[in-house]
């Protein structure tokens, strides 16, 4: 009898934000293997904002995910079993296996092949993975930090925004966080040495930033837009760098959202902002995970991770996500050990 295969899939499609209901678990058998295919089963299951966009109707960067097709997501597991030469059995990968517990590759849906066998395997899709990656190329190939910079970070202690400022301030910068409320701001504070961190749930956010950063804004790495960014572009300084990395406050993308205007900013202070996406980088992976590895092993980079236990956490986990409720790096946890 074929293993059994639990997968999450996406039967409904929402408008903005995912929800539990709009995904079901299904059951499937586990095909046989073909030639030049492997066998992952999957140990971890990555929960990020980018899925909101992956679900919606109206493509962004890459195109919807198929309603009745397992939840396109990053995951991290070992080869159980191979057909490929280049993937023997035992080894550690991580890649867009999806919400499932195993996955079926010919190698075109992993993205690298997990070396550093002395870490925790759930940090090739947190601070080794793709967070790690974004924080690390956005902040050096767009904001290009120097000593004595102050930078701003919003949604900062979320996966990338705690390592963009912990990065930064290992530039030498001076590093302010905004953050959704009081235990998020402590911890940018208390575990990544952030300068200061400010609650942007507070009706004084303006005059707190201000206050924070009494020279302007150098550098202002931003994973939410809205309401944040419209307080934030009036102290940034003169050559400012706005890095976009994110828009987590938009709930929906139709119809187009609407906002003040940041033209003048930008133009006044001969500022720029630009759009950051990972996959622009994916040649050089590898360099980006050379450079954080060894600061994870000395203690230098601190990360945090919130893992939930079992594949039935993973429907609701995208809500939640844009609810503020994980506090780290959001994993689902498929093994026992």
């Amino acid at each position: 009898m074929p293993m059994q295969n639990q997968q999450v899939v996406l039967v409904s499609r929402p408008h903005g934000i995912p929800q539990a209901s709009d995904f079901e678990i299904r059951t499937q058998p586990v095909p046989a293997l073909s030639p030049g295919q492997f066998l992952v089963e999957n140990a971890f299951l990555s929960v990020d904002p980018a899925m909101r966009g992956w679900t919606n109707a109206v493509a962004n960067y890459s195109d919807p995910v198929p309603l009745g097709t397992v939840m396109r997501a990053f995951s991290a597991g070992r080869v159980i079993a191979s057909r490929h030469p280049d993937y023997p059995q035992g080894s550690q990968v991580m890649g867009l296996l999806g919400w499932q517990r195993y996955a079926v590759s010919d190698g075109s849906d992993i993205r690298r092949i997990v070396r550093e066998t002395d870490l925790p395997l759930s940090l090739s899709l947190g601070v080794l993975g793709l967070n790690g990656v974004t924080a690390y190329f956005a902040l050096r190939m767009l904001g290009r930090p120097q000593a004595g910079e102050t930078v701003v970070i919003s949604t900062a202690a979320g996966a990338v925004g705690s390592i963009a400022g912990q990065l930064a301030r290992m530039a030498g910068c001076r590093v302010v966080g905004i953050a959704g409320g009081a235990d998020k701001c402590r911890i940018c504070v208390d575990d990544f040495g952030f300068d200061a961190a400010l609650d942007y749930r507070q009706d004084d956010l303006a005059q707190q930033l201000q206050a924070a950063c009494p020279q302007g804004i150098d550098i202002y790495y931003d994973n939410t837009a809205g309401r944040i960014s419209d307080i934030v572009l009036p102290q940034i300084n003169r050559h400012a760098r706005v890095i976009v990395c994110g828009t987590a406050s938009i709930a929906s993308w139709d119809p187009w959202p609407q906002g003040p205007r940041v033209e003048r900013h930008l133009l006044n202070k001969a500022a720029s902002m630009t759009g950051f996406l990972v996959w622009d980088y994916e040649d050089r992976y590898e360099e980006a995970i050379d450079h954080l590895a060894p600061l994870i092993r000395s203690g230098a980079l601190r990360y945090r991770e919130e893992i939930l236990q079992g594949i039935e956490q993973a429907p609701g986990s995208i809500a939640d996500l844009y609810q503020g409720r994980n506090l780290g790096k959001r994993l689902i946890r498929l093994d026992d050990e």
